[in-house]
């Protein structure tokens, strides 16, 4: 099918829809769903890169607005991972990698996110302890950096970590994920941009559907909305897209 009819797809539109909802919600951008869902429809990774970075830029902006709105946002928690993943996201982003690589690695983060949709990183731990600032600047470095490589903004390997470690509430890790995604792909567009990279026109069409699943997620996420069964949907919706990127 050719992209322009791809884009247009009802099918590929609702899912979406849906991915930018549920991500939303968690204080994500969405843009392993979105990769997941691209991969699925065949979409050209040239065309995939640039159009997940914009698409979590404005979802992820959007989630942190609720979040932050209800005070969920840590400052000091925040800027020990982003010190050093903006930069390394710049760097990333200017790094474009055979298909095949491409493919692996982020089916290899998408088994991440089928994960943390499934809640295998708990709640957050109700005893926090204090942020580690050498580990902290160390993960926001690693995590950055894949997030310009693959085209995503790194909540979703930020969110299980930062959980694991018992430094945040989720409702914290959050509020920090959206706003860390937000930065990193700003810095991975922008490296993209710097080595002459351009965004496909044909995406533009999309940030409406994003920007609807955007605000509903961010504003029931934020009210403790339970989404459970959606998220299992999504969970499988990802791992087809694994196996498609592990097989193809």
């Amino acid at each position: 099918m050719p992209l322009p009819e791809l884009v247009q797809s009802p099918l590929f539109l609702l899912l979406l829809l849906i991915i930018a909802f549920l991500y939303a919600s968690v204080g994500h951008g969405g843009a392993s769903g979105y990769l997941a869902l691209m991969s699925l429809f065949a979409f050209p990774v040239s065309f995939m890169k640039p159009t997940a970075l914009v698409l979590n830029i404005v979802v992820s902006a959007i989630s942190f607005y609720f979040y932050y709105r209800e005070k969920k946002f840590d400052w000091k928690l925040f800027y020990p991972f982003a010190i050093t993943s903006v930069p390394c996201s710049f760097l990333g982003g200017m790094i474009t990698i055979e298909t095949h690589f491409y493919k692996i690695i982020l089916g290899t983060v998408l088994m991440v996110a089928v994960l943390r949709l499934l809640g295998f990183f708990g709640k957050g731990n109700p005893n926090l302890k204090p942020v580690n600032l050498p580990i902290a600047l160390g993960i926001g470095a690693i995590i950055g950096f894949l997030s310009g490589l693959l085209g995503i903004g790194g909540g979703i390997i930020l969110s299980p970590v930062v959980l694991l470690l018992g430094w945040a509430t989720i409702q914290q890790t959050a509020a920090v994920s959206a706003l860390f995604i937000f930065v990193n792909s700003i810095a991975g567009f922008f490296g993209f941009a710097a080595k002459g990279g351009t965004l496909p026109v044909s995406s533009i069409s999309l940030l409406a559907v994003v920007i609807l699943g955007g605000v509903l997620g961010g504003y029931y996420g934020s009210k403790k909305m339970n989404s459970i069964t959606l998220r299992n949907v999504l969970a499988a919706v990802l791992g087809i897209a694994i196996f498609k990127l592990y097989t193809t």
